[in-house]
């Protein structure tokens, strides 16, 4: 008997040759290093580090977020991806240097290592974060964000002709291909910064161009804990860990919570002593490697995780290259191309910090306090800015309508291995 045509098929569906979860990796690893790493050693800097220790700290960084996302993509067959804490960067660049200068410092990073592990390890931990209000925890963010999202405009006064070139660049990419809008400003920063010294002659030393780890022995005081370590957690967990979890969720991917946070959390104990300051979820970037651009086949996209790893591995290579040219720049360059890469950021914790209307003048105290950059009893702002908006939204919304709004706010970030 004849056998009945087959019937009409859609289009194939590329799985074995489908090279797009790597080239999804790829990118993934580039728009994640270079969009933000000017904030990371404008943070570092900030906090005492020198150039040889802020290099470290950035070689520690991405050493720690390549390897980490190595093992938990393989482990988990999940399209997880790493990155630095950027918002917890950019509140070291509001803090300033600790009572105890950088080894103080680098206790703090430490300490905030060790919460982040235990959140995976003790679930009341978890419940303890889970408790700050989202409100409070954005406009602490939004604040601290705030001068360093200055930056670029003031750049404009003292640097015109070369700040000009970055932020039109910039705007331009904004326009027409936001994803990598800050990757070709620090390209246009790189070169109108490099241009003049290889021109002069001033070309960096060929040592200062081979990454190299600096330990620092960390050494612990109350005002690093409160100043640093505790608003780095916070941050940390708030601004990137949960956001991780709600991208992936979108995609249709459960985030392996516990296994996450011992790695990062673990990684960035290991980071500390040579100057990272955290490691965590990538958040925006995540979509990248967990959304159609990693393929068709949803139970492929892990290797777009594991390819950014390897891609950090290899960035990691350049970065002292970068940093040797990034020293170079005029006073407030780094910082001007680190604003423009949190704008975004800040526009996004501004939104969510006043988002209910009867509940904004706690947020407003805590944005205020923290842009203040005021520090009482050796204290930075941040952690004055959270402990006042709590106060004022325990006055000001009643019990039961805190709950409520706390409710939503954490509707959609359940965690789970």
């Amino acid at each position: 008997m004849a056998k009945s045509p087959a019937p009409p098929t859609s289009a194939p569906v590329r799985t074995q040759h489908d090279s797009r979860p790597v080239v999804a990796g790829i990118v993934t690893a580039l728009v994640g290093f270079t969009s933000s790493f000017a904030v990371v050693l404008a943070g570092l800097r900030a906090v005492g580090a020198d150039p040889a220790q802020a290099a470290s700290g950035l070689l520690a960084l991405t050493l720690a977020v390549g390897l980490g996302v190595l093992l938990l993509a393989w482990h988990s067959k999940v399209p997880v991806t790493l990155a630095w804490s950027t918002p917890g960067a950019a509140l070291l660049a509001a803090s300033g240097a600790a009572d105890g200068g950088w080894p103080a410092a680098v206790g703090a990073f430490l300490a905030a290592g060790v919460l982040i592990a235990l959140t995976g390890l003790v679930p009341a931990l978890g419940r303890l974060m889970a408790r700050i209000p989202t409100s409070l925890a954005q406009a602490m963010l939004a604040g601290v964000l705030l001068q360093l999202c200055l930056a670029p405009f003031k750049a404009l006064g003292s640097v015109p002709l070369l700040a000009a070139p970055v932020i039109i660049c910039w705007l331009l990419l904004m326009k027409f291909a936001p994803r990598w809008a800050v990757p070709a400003a620090l390209l246009v920063a790189l070169g109108v910064i490099g241009i003049p010294l290889a021109s002069a002659g001033s070309v960096p030393d060929t040592e200062g161009l081979v990454p190299a780890l600096v330990w620092t022995t960390p050494s612990f005081s109350l005002q690093a804990m409160a100043g640093i370590a505790l608003p780095l957690f916070v941050v940390t967990m708030a601004s990137q860990n949960v956001p991780g979890v709600a991208v992936l969720h979108s995609f249709g991917f459960k985030t392996p919570w516990h296994s996450s946070m011992l790695v990062t959390g673990a990684g960035t104990v290991l980071a500390a002593p040579f100057g990272g300051h955290a490691i965590n979820l990538a958040a925006l970037s995540a979509a990248l490697a967990a959304g159609d651009e990693a393929g068709d086949a949803r139970g492929r996209r892990w290797i777009a995780g594991f390819t950014s790893g390897l891609g950090y591995l290899v960035l990691a290579a350049f970065s002292a290259a970068l940093v040797s040219v990034v020293n170079a720049a005029p006073a407030g360059m780094l910082e001007a191309v680190a604003g423009l890469a949190l704008l975004g950021t800040l526009a996004s914790a501004a939104s969510a910090a006043l988002a209910d209307p009867e509940d904004r003048i706690a947020p407003a105290v805590t944005f205020l306090m923290a842009a203040s950059g005021v520090a009482l009893a050796g204290i930075g702002s941040a952690f004055w800015a959270l402990l006042a908006g709590l106060t004022v939204r325990a006055l000001l919304v009643p019990r039961h309508r805190r709950r409520a709004i706390d409710q939503a706010g954490n509707q959609g970030t359940r965690k789970g291995d």
